[in-house]
């Protein structure tokens, strides 16, 4: 744990400025959570750590296979690095600056990208029901003008051209250009194996333009921007901006990882009356899941909380 974990609640909140900027663009940053050294020894001890998956919270055969994304959701519900990791002030800081000051992490992931592979198209995500139909977050009425999540995205190696960076269109995270109630069709045989506008991309074995509102809109690629980011970095955006990654070209042989965490205010109800995850070809029970509280309170009582890690280590909210 570095010194910069004993700061005074809001060190890291986002100024006016940058205020304006997130809301007008629909992201902020790169910003340092790690210093690249601290990041590249973090990441070497606890990749050795995570292998184990005996205290994961999703078992089964679709879990342990690593053969689908499930495998990599949730891994700070078993791994003390990883909770600490979700409630660092600089993150914590500028993700209330946004929600508000009672905040929940509701999902992690992890996005690894290994030489050759194919870059994830662009897409949007308001409720997550894009790959299951069941809406994983759902914000109160009166929320019409929100949606979505805030992603907070750590590289976790480095993030950049040749091994597959972020990619953003900004200023699109006020327009749904897609209907997550249509049904995308899971085909692991489109992995690795799709181009579109000349650059290899797809979606974990989906067609997100199976979603689109129009079929015949296209993404103005001319307006991405590409989100190069050292080991340690990060960067903050909606969920419902249009984003994707590029390609690993394989030049460098070192995997691209990133780790996502998401978070919502404590009023948006997470996987309402679901019990199973079921999405990427795979299932998972919910059983052994619950949400983080990462700052405030939860005055709502709509969501099963985690006061701890498996590993023992306590979540503590940010005041």
């Amino acid at each position: 744990m570095t010194t910069e974990q004993n700061t005074a609640p809001g060190t890291f909140a986002l100024g006016p400025e940058e205020t304006k900027r997130f809301h007008a663009q629909g992201f902020i940053g790169p910003f340092t959570v790690y210093e690249v050294d601290e990041m590249r020894r973090l990441w070497r001890r606890e990749r050795i750590q995570l292998m184990d998956r005996g205290n994961a919270v999703y078992q089964g055969e679709a879990a342990e296979s690593g053969n689908t994304n499930i495998s990599n959701y949730d891994r700070h519900l078993d791994s003390a690095r990883l909770a600490d990791h979700i409630t660092r002030p600089q993150i914590v800081d500028r993700v209330t600056s946004v929600l508000g000051p009672d905040t929940l992490c509701w999902r992690t992931e992890f996005f690894p990208k290994y030489p050759g592979d194919e870059g994830t198209d662009w897409h949007q995500a308001d409720t997550f029901a894009n790959a299951s139909g069941q809406p994983q977050i759902l914000w109160p009425e009166g929320a019409e003008d929100f949606g979505g999540t805030i992603t907070v995205w750590t590289a976790f190696t480095e993030a950049n051209e040749e091994t597959g960076c972020l990619q953003f269109i900004p200023g699109t995270h006020r327009t749904m250009f897609y209907d997550e109630t249509k049904r995308m069709h899971y085909d692991p045989d489109r992995i690795n194996r799709e181009t579109k506008n000349d650059i290899r991309r797809g979606f974990f074995g989906y067609d997100y333009r199976e979603l689109q509102k129009d079929p015949d809109w296209v993404p103005d690629e001319s307006q991405a921007v590409s989100m190069v980011m050292r080991p340690g970095e990060a960067v903050l955006f909606w969920s419902t901006l249009m984003h994707a990654s590029l390609p690993h070209a394989g030049r460098v042989q070192e995997m691209r990882l990133g780790f996502a965490s998401r978070y919502v205010p404590t009023s948006v109800r997470v996987y309402p009356d679901t019990d199973i995850v079921e999405e990427y070809g795979g299932s998972v029970g919910l059983e052994n899941y619950g949400s983080v509280l990462t700052s405030g309170r939860d005055r709502y009582g709509h969501n099963r909380l985690a006061t701890e890690t498996t590993r023992g280590h306590a979540f503590t909210p940010r005041s």
